[in-house]
């Protein structure tokens, strides 16, 4: 996209109002509009009286691309800005290269002409100033609910037991009473000095009960929808990769979700650009004489980064013959603590580069154990 028949424009989102940086064809600096936030109306006009001032004194028609960085408001604006036309990029914030020298200064102004300069950059070809996102389908981006939804029913569940557990340590008992029998539990408690539980002590009690019951129950209404959905599709091309994860003993319903879900609906060229999406592909360093390589990076997708290391731990347990539980084993032997963690980090990239594979193209790694039928339906 040509810089001299192209508008740039940049938006530096924010909740109470949006500023807009643009750039037309030929233009050495750049001008600012403000516009309340959300106001896609106004956007839209505004980037159209500027196509039609541009046209107009070029005497040509001009394209208009536009960029703004990833945020809390999601993906919404790029689809509407591609829907009318506009060429619209997502930019990754923290992957733009910055001056290191000293404290930099921060203000909307100055981050909507960052943008703006980073966007002209890219489109002129250095594809290293910045890393531009690539934007999900809606419905690719609304598989992903349940898995996320699930996560965080987890965390307040294991949330409210903590909280439980710590109410009653104070009181020197150091077992939780059974959700079942909850109440007739909850009577028979005694402090460590032989009292029956305070009466406002036990309300709290009773009411993070009542929640956490209701957690529950929420996690099972998300899993029974998420199998309902499962079911309902198992000729999508993406279900049939979650059912093949599924089939491996030790990956569960949660684990080939969240693995396809986040990470194996998109198409990778080689293993290291797959590594890379997670973050677990180890950084380079050279200098002079020394030519090593340091800690992942870290750069990709958490979520998916985290069942990936919970899974090669289980894959140790649950796959021990198989040629990656070999590999660990006589790499590690009985040796704990650091090493274990860097080596279980290496052995998780190895795993998702063979369950890549094997989704893919339908090749088991090595050594690996299935499922029953019954099992794995189960």
């Amino acid at each position: 996209m040509p810089s001299e028949n192209t508008v740039h424009v940049a938006i530096e989102l924010s909740a109470s109002s949006w500023l807009v940086a643009v750039r037309p064809p030929g233009a050495e600096k750049s001008r600012l509009y403000r516009i309340e936030g959300g106001e896609t109306t106004a956007l839209l006009a505004l980037i159209a009286e500027l196509r039609s001032r541009a046209s107009t004194k070029l005497g040509r028609g001009v394209d208009v691309a536009c960029c703004f960085e990833a945020g809390r408001d999601g993906f919404w604006l790029h689809r509407l800005l591609t829907a009318h036309g506009i060429a619209a990029y997502v930019l990754e914030p923290t992957s733009i290269l910055v001056n290191r020298r000293a404290r930099r200064a921060k203000t909307d102004r100055l981050d909507a002409e960052g943008i703006l300069r980073v966007l002209a950059a890219w489109l002129a070809g250095d594809r290293q100033v910045c890393s531009m996102v690539r934007v999900p389908t809606p419905e690719e981006e609304d598989a992903k609910r349940p898995h996320r939804e699930r996560e965080h029913l987890v965390q307040e569940k294991l949330r409210i037991e903590n909280r439980i557990e710590a109410l009653l340590f104070t009181q020197g008992i150091r077992r939780r009473p059974s959700l079942r029998s909850w109440e007739r539990d909850v009577a028979e408690l005694r402090t460590g000095d032989g009292r029956a539980l305070p009466p406002l002590l036990e309300a709290e009690l009773d009411r993070l009960w009542r929640r956490l019951v209701l957690i529950l129950e929420l996690i099972r209404e998300v899993e029974a929808e998420r199998a309902a959905a499962l079911a309902a599709a198992a000729d999508d091309r993406i279900v049939q990769k979650i059912t093949a994860l599924q089939r491996i003993r030790g990956i569960g319903t949660n684990f080939s979700t969240v693995l396809v879900r986040e990470v194996l609906y998109r198409s990778f060229a080689n293993r290291r650009q797959l590594a890379s999406y997670v973050g677990i592909a180890p950084m380079p360093y050279q200098s002079g004489g020394m030519d090593r390589d340091r800690s992942i990076s870290r750069a990709g997708n958490p979520r998916a980064r985290t069942t990936l290391i919970q899974l090669a731990w289980l894959w140790l347990r649950y796959q021990p013959g198989s040629a990656l539980a070999t590999w660990f084993r006589e790499r590690v032997g009985r040796v704990q603590g650091r090493t274990r963690r860097i080596a279980i980090v290496a052995m998780a990239r190895r795993l998702l580069i063979a369950l890549w594979r094997y989704v893919e193209t339908g090749v088991l790694p090595e050594g690996v154990e299935i499922r029953a039928e019954a099992d794995a339906t189960a």
